[in-house]
């Protein structure tokens, strides 16, 4: 009961964050409204026991999705321009687009239901053989390193490449004001 209270108040502050962020003109608040966006998000994730999807998007959207949007604030304007068009095409977009995902998640089984496809074939496939595929003796560990390797891989490659593109970012924009300063001096 506790756990359906909070992932409800999750839900509702997602929802205003983004609605936030809709109403925004300056573009530093958009960015760190986003930043909240994606640790909401990685709470969300951590109650519904998704702890390395979390992580994930704690260091990738919340971490360095920040920090790549605010490198760019620093090189272009600091405000979003005013429309010029009207937006009753994207909201129409957009709307159609949920209502499609909504669908798609109609005849998907109800969360931790015990006669889901994935309780009944792969779960206990991992749990019986883990140990002797594997010979190793964490079942946790065998999933993540090996059953799912390359998803894991995948998001290590992905944590790695962002790190860098922020190391590179850094780095040259520290480059660009030391030289504003050395020719102001």
């Amino acid at each position: 009961m506790i756990v359906t209270i909070i992932d409800i108040l999750l839900f509702f502050m997602l929802v205003m964050t983004a609605l936030a962020i809709v109403n925004r003109r300056r573009l530093f608040s958009v960015v760190m409204l986003a930043g909240v966006f994606s640790l909401l998000t990685a709470l969300l994730f951590v109650t519904m026991d998704a702890v390395d999807v979390a992580f994930t998007e704690a260091a990738v959207g919340a971490g360095i999705s920040t920090v790549l949007m605010l490198g760019t604030i620093a090189q272009t304007s600091r405000r979003e321009k005013d429309p010029t068009r009207s937006g009753v095409l994207p909201f129409f977009v957009v709307a159609v687009t949920g209502a499609a995902l909504v669908y798609g998640t109609l005849d998907m089984p109800n969360f931790g239901d015990p006669n889901a496809p994935a309780q009944l074939h792969v779960g206990p496939d991992y749990l019986k053989n883990s140990v002797e595929d594997m010979d190793l003796p964490n079942v946790v560990t065998s999933i993540l390193a090996s059953y799912r390797g390359y998803d894991t891989l995948g998001e290590t490659a992905v944590v790695f490449t962002a790190g860098i593109g922020v190391l590179l970012l850094i780095s040259g924009l520290a480059g660009r004001r030391r030289r504003e300063d050395e020719e102001e001096n």
